[in-house]
């Protein structure tokens, strides 16, 4: 079993009457790669915020490293490994690609000069978008914005890395594109916890997968098992999904899915 990087431990978070999450312990070790698939308003992006430190929780204890950060907010999280995407990618969109990055490296790592300047390179070459190094991030395509979340997210040298449905909205090829990045980033040793509604793509790359619905997980295990059961099916899949869809290729999901983007309807660049 991996060293342990990060711990939940009953952590319930409330809108008012409204409950986020409900009593949620889990933990995820060093170099792990876990999926999170759940319906819309199940509590997965407030989930990342409660590990991010974006929000705070009401009660209950968030570790990282062996080390207590519930009381930490975002940056000083930041500063100690935890990165994120969001939904939406948040670029300076008056900065280019690769002052996006900088930024990302001084102010979310505390690199300084050189350090920085490297840390934004490698985070292009890693996510192939070096072409676009000097292209204000106004003018990137969904594609392109979508891998510069991700390279801002690594520019800032974590140890773990949230992906918030960075697939959304691509085609089939781009998936694959994507999926291939993220194999790679979690080789270099990154853990890696991703929500994504496109489920092929989680499949082909998490070896845990997390069912969350109504702030409350409802499986928890290897992908396929998981997918399996009536639980899972009912609250996210639908009734006619099975596990044998998740191992398809990402190719082949036109007669599933329908033609056009995997994630739905394709959003414009």
């Amino acid at each position: 079993m991996s060293e342990l990087l990060l711990e939940l431990d009953h952590v319930t978070k409330r809108f008012g009457q409204v409950v986020i999450t409900e009593d949620l312990s889990f933990s995820v070790g060093r170099g792990d790669v876990v999926g999170i698939v759940g319906p819309n308003g199940a509590g997965k992006t407030s989930l990342f915020g409660l590990i991010s430190g974006d929000l705070a929780p009401g009660s209950g204890e968030v570790r990282f490293a062996g080390r207590p950060v519930t009381k930490l907010d975002a940056a000083a999280r930041c500063r100690l490994g935890i990165g994120r995407t969001y939904q939406v990618p948040r670029p300076f969109g008056d900065m280019t690609v690769f002052e996006n990055l900088l930024v990302a490296a001084q102010q979310g790592a505390g690199l300084r000069r050189r350090a920085s300047y490297a840390a934004a390179v490698d985070a292009l070459d890693r996510t192939g978008i070096s072409g676009q190094a000097n292209v204000p991030a106004e003018r990137l395509g969904l594609l392109q914005r979508k891998r510069l979340e991700l390279a801002r997210a690594l520019a800032t040298q974590p140890t773990l890395v949230l992906l918030d449905e960075v697939a959304g909205g691509l085609t089939d090829p781009e998936v694959a594109e994507l999926v291939e990045i993220v194999r790679g980033v979690n080789a270099d040793g990154i853990a890696v916890i991703w929500i994504e509604h496109v489920v092929r793509a989680l499949t082909a790359v998490v070896s845990r997968l997390i069912c969350l619905s109504g702030g409350k997980f409802v499986g928890d295990g290897e992908p396929a098992t998981v997918l399996a059961e009536p639980a899972v099916r009912e609250v996210f899949l639908g009734s006619e999904v099975t596990a044998a869809l998740a191992g398809g290729s990402l190719e082949a999901s036109a007669e599933a899915q329908g033609d056009g983007a995997v994630g739905g309807e394709r959003n414009a660049p």
